[in-house]
């Protein structure tokens, strides 16, 4: 996926949760090793690079948790409301960064 495709996706992703601020929404973040964090809370603003969201923790309290757009885009975060996906996988499979594809090996071997 080229830059200009990548950064056009980006911007809808932006102009999708600007449509959702003040909603609750469900985040699930790959947080690398193997970690995995789901948490709830209420999309609170929208910035060009990051979003902000209000997450619940225990015992009624709140933290403030940023995320960035191009974190959604990779897949590394995703979204969802009432159980529905919000975005769509954007990078299709076996077509992630770091994995290479067979035909990708042939033409390297050969």
């Amino acid at each position: 996926m080229d830059l200009a495709k990548q950064a056009q996706i980006v911007d809808s992703i932006h102009d999708t949760l600007h449509d959702f601020v003040g909603q609750r929404l469900k985040v699930r973040a790959n947080m690398g090793r193997s970690k995995i964090v789901e948490s709830e809370g209420t999309l609170m603003q929208v910035h060009p690079q990051l979003f902000i969201m209000e997450v619940d923790r225990k015992r009624g309290r709140t933290a403030r948790q940023s995320y960035q757009y191009v974190d959604v885009l990779t897949g590394m975060v995703e979204l969802s409301q009432n159980g529905e996906p919000l975005f769509e996988p954007f990078v299709p499979e076996g077509d992630e960064p770091g994995v290479e594809s067979p035909l990708m090996e042939e033409r390297v071997l050969s």
